[in-house]
């Protein structure tokens, strides 16, 4: 007779050791520890997407394209937060003078300081603020801000500059704000 066919001085049938239910216990954990470490991003961000941080209504699907113009190739670190169709997206990139060309808010072989299409942006005392909702690396001042003037751009842009002249930081830390109509 097994462990578990074994009766007890009165009859009755013991039950299965301790060792049995504390292995199977474990068992159960290591299972659902690795089920939500399977799906773990989809559980932690909104729409499954990693992008996504908290607080977001609408995801944005695909390459995101602030003003209809997409983000640089070499974007990275790529965070986003949407709220009542207007987006917010935050990424780093090293491509951002040919971005700004791109997107119309600085004409091809104009300089990219020319304060008729950007001015210094006053960052926070820190340099560690970000808009609200907003998950994911702070930009390091100081800043500069770009607006889309023209039909059709409807983004700003905060980009991350080097402290002393009028050069980008490579790669750039780069929020950019934008209606992408639901």
């Amino acid at each position: 007779m097994g462990d578990a066919d074994r009766e007890d001085s009165t009859g009755r049938r013991r039950l299965p050791g301790a060792a049995v239910v504390v292995a199977g216990l474990a068992f159960l954990g290591v299972m659902a520890g690795g089920l939500f470490w399977l799906f773990h991003d989809e559980l932690s961000h909104p729409f499954g997407d990693t992008r996504a941080c908290e607080g977001s209504d609408s995801a944005l699907t695909g390459k995101i394209s602030p003003g209809g113009v997409p983000i640089p190739a070499d974007a990275t670190d790529v965070h986003y937060i949407t709220q009542d169709g207007f987006a917010e997206v935050s990424f780093l990139s090293g491509q951002m003078s040919d971005y700004l060309h791109r997107a119309g808010l600085v004409p091809e072989g104009e300089p990219l300081f020319d304060e008729n299409y950007g001015s210094a942006y006053a960052w926070g005392e820190g340099g560690d603020e970000m808009p609200d909702g907003l998950c994911g690396p702070t930009l390091r001042g100081p800043v500069w801000s770009y607006h889309g003037t023209g039909s059709g751009t409807g983004v700003s842009i905060l980009i991350e500059r080097i402290p002393a002249g009028t050069t980008l930081r490579a790669p750039a830390r780069v929020i950019a704000s934008f209606d992408f109509g639901e």
